[in-house]
């Protein structure tokens, strides 16, 4: 008996949790900034806040995703593995002119990002 092959058209995977995650980030304009919890929304994964932190830990040295743009809910940076790390992100941001409180927070209200949700 010959088993003959059928040739069919490669099914288009969709992008993974960690490509909708950056594509999201990708979107957050300078001088602003969005959440954990926003970008998890945003990449279709509301309620998975900490995946948006693991792919930003994830992400290589030298990555062009804005990464330094996402905070936590409270508007604060969060603390990293690498000592200095946060240090980073605060000067990026500030050179984005984005400005800290007294207490290191970002004022949301003024400096969030919201995004728009696919629909």
């Amino acid at each position: 008996m010959k088993t003959t092959l059928t040739s069919r058209a490669p099914k288009s995977t969709p992008p993974s949790s960690y490509q909708r995650i950056y594509a999201a980030t990708r979107k957050i304009p300078r001088g602003r900034v969005s959440t954990y919890g926003r970008i998890a929304t945003l990449a279709g994964l509301g309620g998975h806040a900490r995946q948006v932190g693991y792919a930003m830990h994830a992400l290589p040295a030298g990555s062009m995703v804005p990464w330094h743009r996402v905070i936590n809910a409270q508007g604060e940076i969060s603390l990293r593995r690498r000592p200095g790390a946060e240090l980073t992100q605060r000067m990026l941001l500030e050179r984005e002119r984005i400005r800290f409180s007294g207490r290191g927070r970002v004022d949301l209200a003024r400096y969030g990002w919201p995004g728009k949700v696919r629909s």
